[in-house]
């Protein structure tokens, strides 16, 4: 196991972190299995990782209750006692921010949550435009600053999923930030925030951490044929996650990668593969391959969407390239189970395929020639039958 300074912060990070979001449970997803968890925990700390990711809503039934994660570890690193030897990091969810009370009344219940004084990273959860609009609206710098300066959070950051004008303007809003978590994988270099975001941040000397780097698990399933030919060529042989993995650690701007792990195996694994992994370690012929395999993907989408935008604004709000960007990734993937969420919550209602009219006005404007509303009924079909 390998560790980077978390950017200017004082803190050591373990290469692999450990995600709280996939948690083994019971027939209930907030029914966490606390013997198997705490198995899992112990084997990830005992094997030098210290980097927990949680957020309140983690392993929760309703969105707008907190989960049952953060009381799972707060319980475990008191009974273990050891909450000083690990890194936490936990969210506010912005999507239930109504005033500047419930700010730190959600804060102050985390705290008690994971029984513990302080967090030493604390994030405002998944930020879009219109969340970070109405946290602004509530003063929420001001409420940052207030957890920043009484020690109850020791760094501050965010999560991000958005498009990088919009993470641009957030990063630019405060000079207070210290950790960023973007998803990242070698298929999203240029999704979202992308490899333009990390370097943004890498250049502010902040701290920029990792999330879905198997994407929900659909890069190491249905690989094709063409894939595996592909990685057959490498100067290091590799399995799927491996490849994953290692894309990522060979960035000296990315700092720790969170994998939301779901049972002792995972964990061990994923331990094995940090464990013998060596910091920018990838063959310049190996990324090569990586850039190769993207391409295979990029050859099975299927709508030939740029993302350019001139089909845009819709009078309907249709996001047409956010709906196009969502088909294509679930089309080249070809795994329905794990691509077909990211739609639903990446794309909000309101601008889903479904409100195409059919007005034709976008097609005219489409430099590609797309039959916009043409595909966009079959991108409705799609993910309305997924």
């Amino acid at each position: 196991m390998f560790y980077r300074k978390l950017g200017r912060t004082d803190l050591e990070v373990s290469s692999l972190g450990f995600g709280c979001m996939r948690l083994p449970h019971g027939e209930k997803f907030s029914d966490i299995d606390t013997v198997e968890t705490y198995k899992m925990f112990d084997y990830a700390i005992d094997h030098g990782v210290n980097y927990f990711d949680l957020a309140y809503s983690f392993h929760s039934e309703d969105k707008k209750k907190g989960g049952n994660a953060e009381p799972v570890l707060g319980n475990y690193l008191d009974e273990r006692g050891i909450r000083d030897d690990v890194i936490i990091q936990t969210k506010l969810p912005s999507w239930l921010v109504n005033s500047r009370q419930s700010m730190e009344d959600i804060f102050e219940e985390q705290l008690k949550r994971l029984k513990t004084d302080y967090v030493d990273v604390y994030m405002l959860h998944s930020l879009k435009l219109d969340f970070w609009n109405q946290l602004n609206e509530y003063d929420v710098l001001e409420f940052l600053d207030s957890i920043l300066e009484d020690g109850r959070a020791k760094y501050l950051g965010f999560s991000f999923h958005d498009d990088l004008e919009v993470f641009f303007s957030i990063m630019d809003s405060y000079d207070k930030w210290d950790v960023i978590l973007t998803q990242m994988n070698y298929l999203d270099e240029n999704y979202k925030s992308g490899l333009a975001g990390l370097d943004f941040v890498a250049s502010a000397g902040l701290a920029n951490v990792i999330m879905e780097p198997l994407r929900g698990g659909s890069l190491i399933q249905n690989i094709p044929d063409e894939v595996h030919a592909l990685w057959d060529g490498a100067d290091k042989k590799r399995n799927p996650v491996e490849w994953a993995y290692e894309y990522l650690w060979d960035k000296p701007m990315v700092h720790s990668v969170f994998s939301g792990m779901s049972n002792l195996e995972q964990v061990k694994e994923n331990v094995a593969i940090a464990e013998r992994t060596d910091v920018n370690s990838m063959s310049q012929h190996d990324r090569d391959i990586l850039q190769k395999v993207c391409e295979v993907y990029k050859q099975r989408e299927e709508i030939p969407c740029t993302g350019c935008r001139y089909c845009m604004p819709c009078h309907n709000e249709v996001n047409i390239p956010h709906c196009f960007k969502q088909y294509n990734i679930a089309k080249s993937l070809n795994y329905v189970d794990k691509v077909s969420a990211p739609y639903f919550w990446l794309v909000r209602e309101e601008e889903r395929a479904d409100n195409c009219t059919m007005c034709d006005e976008c097609t005219i404007r489409c430099p590609q020639g797309i039959d916009i509303p043409s595909e966009m009924e079959k991108v409705a079909n799609f993910f309305d039958e997924n």
